[in-house]
């Protein structure tokens, strides 16, 4: 059974939405790419409000099982960090409204996910979602890119091939593999 998975790169200023569609052969199909842009002279409220409207637009037009958000990291420039943590939030509360599980993952679990290597650099991402979602062009600008990265490897990583798994949680995945996840686990909260 084919699962939608949305994707979501947050940001004030460009937030990347996305949609594929996986087959449980991991066969994944574009269904939608864009970004919600806000200027960055605009009012934060301004801003949120125009990223919630626009998910929400998406949410049900899309109807996803699950949403993949990138995971806020720490980084030197904290307003960066905060503006993208604001968005995220918004995003999480508008599928949360609607039930719509949803899945946070690291720039460094996409990128291995997609490209193979965690320090894979943007075009590299690009390259491989252009290949793996069989387009014709890459998307643009990165941040679109981004967001069906995350979709991508939502989808991967979690081996699910129907909504219900994705929404209990069950993940048919192999002994090894659920002990690779929860190693994996583990290592995260030890950061």
């Amino acid at each position: 059974m084919t699962v939608r998975v949305m994707g979501v790169d947050p940001g004030l200023t460009r937030c990347g939405l996305a949609v594929v569609d996986v087959e449980p052969n991991r066969r994944a199909t574009l269904v939608a790419v864009g970004v919600v842009g806000t200027p960055a002279d605009q009012s934060l409220d301004k801003r949120l409000l125009k990223i919630a409207e626009s998910v929400d637009i998406w949410l049900d037009a899309h109807a996803p099982a699950v949403l993949a958000v990138e995971r806020v990291f720490s980084q030197l420039n904290v307003s960066t960090v905060m503006g993208t943590a604001q968005a995220s939030g918004v995003v999480i509360v508008a599928a949360a409204r609607r039930g719509i599980p949803v899945a946070l993952h690291t720039p460094t679990e996409v990128k291995a996910a997609v490209t193979g290597n965690g320090q894979s650099d943007k075009t590299a991402v690009t390259k491989m979602v252009t290949k793996i979602l069989r387009l014709s062009t890459a998307p643009t600008p990165a941040d679109a890119a981004d967001a069906l990265a995350l979709a991508i490897t939502h989808a991967w990583r979690t081996g699910a091939s129907s909504p219900a798994q994705l929404q209990s949680g069950s993940t048919g995945l192999t002994a090894a593999q659920r002990l690779w996840a929860e190693a994996e686990a583990k290592a995260r909260r030890r950061r």
